[in-house]
């Protein structure tokens, strides 16, 4: 569930097709995501699961933000 909902966000924002995103994916080497185009994923991650990711620092992959987001979930 979480990896769905961040995988669309993620095709969403980049314009990619759904199975180029996969949990092992590198978001900036593999997919072309600039900094801005992480913030804009950050936030509407943020949004849509409402936690809150202090800094993308240790994000690369895909399931770098399944696994935060799930944590944050695992705590409220």
């Amino acid at each position: 569930m979480v990896f769905e909902k961040i995988q669309a966000i993620i095709v969403e924002e980049l314009g990619k097709e759904a199975d180029e995103v996969q949990l092992t994916t590198n978001i900036q080497e593999e997919l072309d995501a600039d900094s801005l185009d992480l913030f804009q994923i950050i936030n509407e991650i943020e949004d849509a699961f409402d936690v809150k990711i202090e800094s993308e620092d240790g994000i690369n992959t895909v399931q770098d933000l399944v696994t935060y987001v799930e944590k944050q979930q695992a705590e409220k």
